[in-house]
């Protein structure tokens, strides 16, 4: 498609990152890249290194310094504890706010970047990459239980209605950046605290296509504070 160009894991949406290369300053402003992450089982690195899982590999790319140096932040880091619904199978999910689009660009051209970006390439199989924005959110919400993970997509909220998972933030996703054909529309956080309530979200999305449920288990969690923090 004219719209699409491959990518060493995924497909990089030109429709979307042409837009912004068109943006004008005075329109871009933050967003948050959620990442979803599968690894291959041995890295494949291209100076033939050996005996490196792809999670290691992405363990080595932690680019905390070209993140800072754009302005950038990591807002959540955290492994699939469980994956209810949703294909693949991922491993891990990924949130960066960026100050502005252009602050993305900015850091792709960066040679600590670049040299980094080598381990994220040998150990990531597929990624799916969403823009996201804002919504709405609870800076109080209860820290117990589960953190779960709600992507969906069409004109009707799957999950809004299901009152026993305590909602944390709501985004709306902009666009996908590196994926495949599919699209979406809302990535929710909540949190759940029963069997009974995974299964009502899981139920709530039967007649939802493409949706996808993630348990998490958290190493980093700044979500909520750098939704209400400038």
């Amino acid at each position: 498609m004219a719209d699409q160009l491959e990518h060493p894991y995924g497909t990089i949406n030109i429709e979307l990152v042409g837009s912004w290369l068109h943006m004008k300053p005075e329109d871009d402003g933050c967003f948050w890249a959620l990442n979803l992450m599968k690894y291959v089982e041995v890295a494949n690195y291209d100076d033939g290194r050996e005996g490196v899982s792809g999670k290691a590999a992405d363990d080595a790319y932690s680019p905390v310094g070209p993140l800072a140096a754009v302005g950038a932040a990591v807002a959540y880091l955290g492994d699939v504890k469980s994956q209810p619904l949703g294909t693949p199978l991922w491993d891990r999910v990924g949130i960066v706010r960026y100050p502005t689009r252009a602050s993305f660009f900015a850091m792709q051209e960066r040679k600590d970047f670049q040299e980094a970006h080598v381990h994220k390439k040998a150990g990531m199989d597929f990624t799916i990459i969403l823009s996201c924005l804002p919504n709405t959110h609870d800076a109080s919400a209860s820290t117990d239980g589960d953190l779960v993970l709600l992507i969906d997509k069409g004109v009707d909220d799957a999950f809004a209605n299901v009152d026993s998972a305590t909602q944390v933030a709501l985004f709306d996703v902009e666009g996908v950046i590196i994926g495949d054909e599919r699209r979406y529309d809302r990535a929710r956080f909540v949190r759940v605290n029963d069997d009974a309530t995974l299964e009502a979200l899981v139920s709530a999305a039967e007649n939802a296509e493409d949706a996808q449920i993630l348990v998490l288990r958290s190493f980093i969690d700044n979500l909520v504070d750098t939704v209400v923090t400038p």
